[in-house]
């Protein structure tokens, strides 16, 4: 079984990951933000290393959804493939940071790609407003992160909800988390708990 979270920059994905994973006892996979070679370059330099950027987080997502469907394992996963796709890559080419040679080359990797990808048994999407996610990210202090630009995370945020309207690929679970606390309120990770249990097993 492969569930995934999706959502914007300081959503809280990887959190949810940790404790859905502790809760539910499946393998998480995260993304590769600590080995990632480019990401402090792009965003010191976006229009240098946008499509660097792109194609590394495409080939270890790509070959992260094959140990998944390898493994057999019930394993949920921080950030998916489609969101690279979807969401990043498309955003830098509208930005003018990303050239049209090089986001033609990378759609055409990703349709290559996706012919092979099987989507998430479930999908859950954290829906985040601006301030909410710009407060995680101060939070977390990254320093690679201090030159997110709120018109960045906006952008960003505008592709989610228009990608997220239109996904059929599977079950979908629409977590909004402005008004909820699930790290220090075990009630919030219980409704969120229950809600994934409903999805998967069909209670209500």
């Amino acid at each position: 079984m492969h569930i995934a979270i999706a959502g914007n920059i300081g959503a809280g994905k990887t959190t949810l990951t940790k404790l859905l994973a502790k809760h539910f006892k499946w393998e998480p996979h995260y993304e590769d933000v600590v080995d990632n070679p480019y990401l402090d370059d792009f965003y010191h330099q976006m229009e240098r290393w946008s499509f660097n950027l792109q194609i590394y987080f495409l080939n270890s997502r790509f070959r992260q959804v094959q140990q998944i469907r390898e493994s057999g394992k019930k394993i949920i996963q921080d950030r998916t493939i489609y969101e690279d796709a979807y969401i990043f890559a498309p955003n830098l080419y509208s930005m003018g940071l990303m050239t049209s040679r090089d986001f033609d080359n990378y759609t055409s990797l990703f349709e290559l790609m996706e012919l092979l990808v099987k989507p998430p048994d479930l999908l859950i999407y954290l829906r985040s407003s601006i301030p909410n996610l710009v407060g995680q990210i101060h939070k977390r202090g990254r320093e690679y992160e201090n030159s997110i630009s709120i018109d960045y995370l906006s952008r960003l945020n505008e592709r989610y909800e228009a990608w997220i309207q239109t996904y059929t690929k599977g079950k979908l679970l629409i977590i909004d988390v402005d008004n909820i606390n699930f790290v220090d309120n075990p009630e919030d990770l219980g409704d969120i708990i229950s809600r994934i249990d409903a999805e998967l097993n069909g209670l209500f």
